[in-house]
C-alpha cells in the first residue's frame, strides 16, 4: 500500500526539502518554500513493477533499430513552421512561455482557427465565451476547432480520446491539476505530474500537444527546471510591448535548428506573419542623418538587414554612460576601446547610446562593423553614404574578421537595392563579377573609416 509523505517545494526552482526553510538554498529566494503532499510507492510494489518491466524488454543492438520517421503536421503559420524546423512532429511535446499579455494565447489559437488539422483547444484560464470573442477577432474560415474548459488531466485525456484530434493546445499547464497529486494547482508536483502525463499521451498515440507555460519574473518558465528537459521542443515568445513586432524563438528542439526566427506584427486581428523582415527593420530617411548604419545579419538560415542607430556625446557628468539596447552591452564596450586603441579616437569621456531599431534583439557578431561605423558616424557627425550596409565582426586587434554565409547577406543586400556592402577581405572565394552590388574589401577598422569619411 502507498505510503503519503509531505516535502516541502521552492515554487520559483522546484527544490526539495524535509522542512520548511525561509530561504530556498537553490535560488536563493525567501518565502517560496511549500509543503505539498507526495505518494511513495510501497518497495514491494517496486520490485513488482521492476520484474514485469524486465520481462518485457530487451536490449537491441544499435544496428537494428529501424530509425523514427519524423513525420511533420504542416501548420497554417509558415513562420511558426520555419522554427519547429518545417513543421510539428507527430507525437511530439512542445512547450511555449512568454510574458503575460505577449500574445501566446493569440497565437495559438491563431494556428488552431486556421489549421487543416482537427484541434483541441483547451483552456484553464479563459472560458468558452471568451475566447469565442477572441476567435471572432481572428481572420479565418471554417475549421475543426473544439474548445474545451477544463482543468483535470483525466477528463481532458477522455475528450481527447473520444475527438481523436490531429492537435491538443493546453493553455496553459500551470492551471491543470491530477487527482494522483493531493496538492494545489500550479505547485512544482502538479507542473511536474501533469507534464509527465500529456507526455505520455502524446507518445503513445502520436497526437502531437502543445503547452502554453507561465514564466517567472526572471524570464524563466515557471515550474521545475526538469519541466524543459522533459519536451521535446521549449519556444520563447518576446517582444516589447512598446513595439508592434513579436519574436518566437527556438531554445531546444529535438527535431530541428535553435537558430530561427519567427518574426510576427501584432495587429487588431491577431498577429500578422512578417515575411520579410528587413524591410521593416530600416526606416526611410528624408535626409542624411548622422549615426545610421545598415547590418546584414543572419538569423538561422534567413539573412535579414538591421538598422543601427548611434549617438556619441559630450558626458555632461564625471562618468560617461554606456546604453545598448538590442545589444551585448559588454561587446559594446569592447568596440569602444578597440576605436580609441587602434584608431586614436576619444570615446571613453563621450556617452554612447546604441539603439537596434524594431525592438530586436542581435547577438550575431557580423553587425559588430555596422556598430563601429553608426559611433563614429555620430562621434564626427558626418552620415554614411546612402544604400551603404556592412557585414563584418570586429576583432580586439581592429581586423575585420570574416563572418558565415556570405553569399545569402550580399544576396538579400543586392535584392533590397543596396549599392555597397564592406565585407572582410579575408572572405575566401568571393569575387564580383558574380554580383551587381559593389563589393567593398577591406581589413582593419581604419580601411573603414578612411573610405566612409576621408
Amino acid at each position: 500500500m502507498a505510503k503519503t509523505k509531505s516535502a516541502y517545494f521552492c515554487q520559483n526552482c522546484g527544490t526539495e526539502s524535509a522542512k520548511w526553510l525561509g530561504k530556498c538554498p537553490g535560488c536563493n529566494e525567501w518565502n517560496t518554500m511549500v509543503e505539498e503532499i507526495i505518494q511513495k510507492e510501497d518497495k514491494k510494489d517496486r520490485i513488482l513493477l521492476g520484474d514485469s518491466f524486465k520481462k518485457n524488454t530487451k536490449p537491441h543492438h544499435i544496428a537494428e533499430i529501424k530509425p523514427l520517421e519524423n513525420r511533420r503536421h504542416k501548420l497554417s503559420n509558415n513562420e511558426f513552421n520555419r522554427v519547429l524546423g518545417g513543421g510539428i512532429v507527430v507525437g511530439s511535446l512542445t512547450l511555449i512561455g512568454g510574458e503575460p499579455g505577449i500574445g501566446k494565447s493569440t497565437l495559438l489559437l491563431d494556428l488552431a482557427l486556421n489549421s487543416n488539422l482537427k484541434v483541441l483547444y483547451v483552456s484553464g484560464e479563459e472560458s468558452e465565451e471568451q475566447i469565442k470573442m477572441r476567435a471572432d477577432r481572428i481572420p479565418h474560415k471554417e475549421s475543426a476547432c473544439f474548445l474545451l474548459t477544463e482543468t483535470n488531466t483525466l477528463n481532458i485525456l477522455q475528450h481527447a480520446k473520444n475527438l481523436a484530434p490531429d492537435l491538443i493546445i493546453i493553455d496553459s499547464i500551470q492551471t491543470l491539476q491530477t487527482p494522483s497529486i493531493e496538492s494545489s494547482p500550479g505547485s512544482i508536483s502538479q507542473v511536474r505530474e501533469c507534464t509527465a502525463e500529456m507526455m505520455r499521451y502524446a507518445k503513445e498515440t502520436g497526437i502531437p500537444i502543445i503547452l502554453i507555460g507561465h514564466i517567472t519574473k526572471d524570464g524563466g518558465i515557471a515550474g521545475p527546471k526538469v519541466l524543459e528537459h522533459m519536451v521535446d521542443t521549449v519556444l520563447q515568445f518576446e517582444g516589447d510591448r512598446n513595439h508592434l513586432y513579436r519574436l518566437l524563438r527556438a531554445i531546444k528542439n529535438r527535431f530541428g535548428s535553435t537558430n530561427e526566427l519567427g518574426i510576427f506584427e501584432m495587429t487588431s486581428t491577431g498577429l500578422k506573419e512578417v515575411e520579410n523582415p528587413s524591410e521593416i527593420m530600416i526606416t526611410n530617411h528624408e535626409g542624411d542623418l548622422s549615426g545610421i548604419a545598415v547590418a546584414v545579419t543572419m538569423e538561422g538560415t534567413r539573412p535579414m538587414l538591421v538598422e543601427i542607430q548611434a549617438l556619441a556625446s559630450t558626458a555632461a557628468y564625471g562618468t560617461p554612460q554606456r546604453s545598448a539596447t538590442g545589444f551585448d552591452l559588454r561587446r559594446l564596450n569592447m568596440l569602444l576601446a578597440v576605436l580609441e586603441k587602434k584608431c586614436g579616437f576619444r570615446i571613453g569621456q563621450k556617452d554612447v547610446f546604441l539603439n537596434i531599431t524594431g525592438g530586436i534583439k542581435i547577438d550575431d557578431p557580423s553587425i559588430d562593423l555596422a556598430v563601429v561605423c553608426a559611433i563614429l558616424s555620430s562621434n564626427v557627425d558626418l552620415s554614411i553614404e546612402n544604400k551603404t550596409c556592412f557585414a563584418g565582426e570586429v576583432g580586439l586587434s581592429g581586423e575585420i574578421r570574416p563572418v558565415p554565409r556570405i553569399e545569402q547577406r550580399i544576396y538579400e543586400a543586392e535584392k533590397l537595392g543596396y549599392q555597397r556592402i564592406f565585407i572582410s577581405k579575408h572572405n575566401k572565394g568571393i569575387e564580383q563579377v558574380n554580383y551587381n552590388i559593389e563589393l567593398i574589401f577591406v581589413g582593419k577598422v581604419e580601411d573603414v573609416l578612411r573610405d566612409l569619411f576621408g
